[in-house]
């Protein structure tokens, strides 16, 4: 069985229409989305190559994603220096 990721919004460059700091949402069993307020297809996007890896216990180090302890960073593909959008960064945890 998958381990549930947790997604959080770490920090945001710029102006994000739909995130804040510290939102966050769930992907169970390796490919359930849980969300109660809207989400961002950018940010999706951005989650979609790691996320079956991080579900499965690789290592963040191992993907080159490493922050803090098993914490995985990733960010958005708005490039806000040009949108004048928001570039959101995540913080993707392991809860087991």
């Amino acid at each position: 069985m998958a381990d549930d990721l947790k997604v959080i919004v770490h920090k945001i460059k710029g102006k994000c229409p739909v995130y804040e700091e510290g939102n966050e949402f769930y992907l169970k069993e390796g490919y359930k989305l849980s969300a109660y307020e809207e989400l961002c297809m950018h940010s999706l996007a951005s989650i979609m190559p790691y996320y079956n890896c991080l579900c499965r216990g690789i290592n963040p180090e191992d993907l080159a994603l490493a922050g803090n302890g098993r914490s995985a960073f990733v960010q958005c593909l708005d490039p806000c220096e040009i949108t004048g959008g928001g570039t959101v960064v995540f913080r993707i945890e392991v809860s087991n």
